[in-house]
């Protein structure tokens, strides 16, 4: 292995600093509820909103600031979103009771969860892509109150239109114009004008994810998620344009985002590398890219493939694109990732945009553990169980006898008790 490319990315830790000022956030959220809210939507997004729920004059008013073009692109997107998830949703038909023992019959049920929260990044960029990947497949998983909520334009008031737009077009029941982890607070604990939800998802900044790793437990959450990452598996065969491209499309999210390139084909590697430069030149966006880019972008030199494959599995990206010839032979040996583009065709902006799958992927290594937003995000699979008289009398003596060996009486007399003398 050969490094052509070193990164100098350090792994993210919270700072003690904002651990501290996102528990102090929730306290207040707690105790004063919408005043706490008020208080920080206040000072952090110069917020002069009483009335944190957006109405639906302000959403008629965001259609007409936004671009007809602007509103069928979106229904395209929405529309191959939600059928992948109508797909995803077949996967959960399965509903059922078996007899496993005599007597004793055990089933699964699928269960929608009853209420969520999309949180919808406001920050650097209009994030209004992750309205739809957030709210569409909590509808099509059948959970019936889906709130969505993003902070207000700094100084307005107001959720960016086209973010609105989105919302409404996803079918949020709910839409606030809130954020931050005050918005997290809100809707973990509930304040005297907003109930909380069940389950909170969605990216945000560093104290978005801390309120929602403090909340987690009084809340369910998506999971705690890191700056933007692509990694990209090439042989010689691959287009160095459209590798470059795709790293820097990474690199742009932030300053922390990572683009990595293994290749067993060092003349791509360098070709990739001097394609990066050529299009930073002009890229609108070239001040966040480019010291993304050079602190945290990587081009790694292998043997073989079954190294790349090695390596790929240990970083365990959120975006894994494959340009290989007979790519078919490595995709099963590829097991960590949040999602696969196969092909130098399946760019990750189509993934991000409109070919269907969810954006709102597992970053910092948690793919190892962990997939992305989908369906099953909003639906919990929860037990059943009966038992009859004749497997009561076989079974009951058994858990009466595991019981005392665990000094848990109690147990042991609620299965003996039912013993039929």
């Amino acid at each position: 292995m050969e490094i052509l490319k070193k990164s100098l990315f350090q792994t993210i830790e919270i700072e003690k600093s904002v651990k501290e000022q996102v528990s102090t956030i929730l306290d207040e959220v707690k105790i004063n509820k919408d005043i706490g809210v008020r208080k920080y939507n206040l000072l952090f997004d110069k917020s002069p909103r009483e009335s944190f729920r957006v109405t639906r004059d302000e959403i008629v008013k965001a259609y007409k600031e936004v671009d007809i073009k602007f509103i069928e692109d979106l229904k395209v997107a929405a529309k191959n979103i939600e059928e992948f998830a109508k797909v995803q949703k077949h996967s959960f038909d399965n509903d059922f009771e078996r007899d496993i023992y005599p007597g004793v019959t055990l089933g699964q049920k699928h269960i929608p969860i009853n209420s969520a929260l999309a949180y919808v990044p406001g920050g650097e960029y209009a994030l209004f892509s992750t309205a739809l990947m957030l709210i569409i497949p909590a509808k099509v998983a059948g959970v019936k109150r889906v709130c969505a909520t993003s902070p207000a334009m700094k100084n307005t008031g107001t959720i960016n239109p086209k973010t609105l737009v989105a919302m409404d077009l996803a079918g949020a029941d709910e839409i606030y114009a809130l954020g931050g982890a005050q918005a997290i607070g809100a809707f973990a604990y509930g304040t005297d004008t907003i109930k909380p939800v069940d389950i909170i998802v969605g990216p945000g900044n560093k104290y978005v994810t801390e309120a929602k790793r403090q909340c987690y437990g009084k809340v369910g959450i998506d999971f705690v998620a890191g700056p933007s990452e692509v990694l990209i598996i090439a042989d010689e065969s691959a287009n160095s344009s459209y590798i470059a491209a795709d790293i820097l499309a990474q690199c742009e999210h932030d300053y922390n985002a990572r683009g990595i390139l293994i290749t067993t084909d060092r003349k791509l590697g360098e070709e990739v590398a001097k394609k990066v430069e050529e299009i930073l030149v002009d890229l609108p966006t070239k001040k966040i890219a480019a010291t993304s880019w050079q602190n945290n972008g990587e081009i790694i030199l292998v043997d073989t493939l079954e190294e790349a494959i090695k390596l790929s599995n240990k970083y365990a990206p959120e975006h894994l694109e494959i340009s290989v010839k007979n790519d078919e032979k490595i995709i099963d040996k590829l097991t960590n990732y949040g999602s696969l583009f196969v092909g130098g065709l399946s760019a990750e902006v189509f993934g991000d945009y409109v070919s269907g799958t969810n954006h709102t992927l597992p970053t910092m290594r948690a793919s190892r553990y962990t997939g992305g937003v989908w369906v099953g995000t909003f639906i919990k699979t929860c037990t059943t169980q009966r038992l009859s008289q004749r497997a009561v009398d076989y079974l009951a003596p058994i858990a009466h006898d595991l019981a005392v060996e665990e000094g848990l009486y109690a147990h042991a007399n609620a299965a003996k008790i039912r013993i039929k003398k």
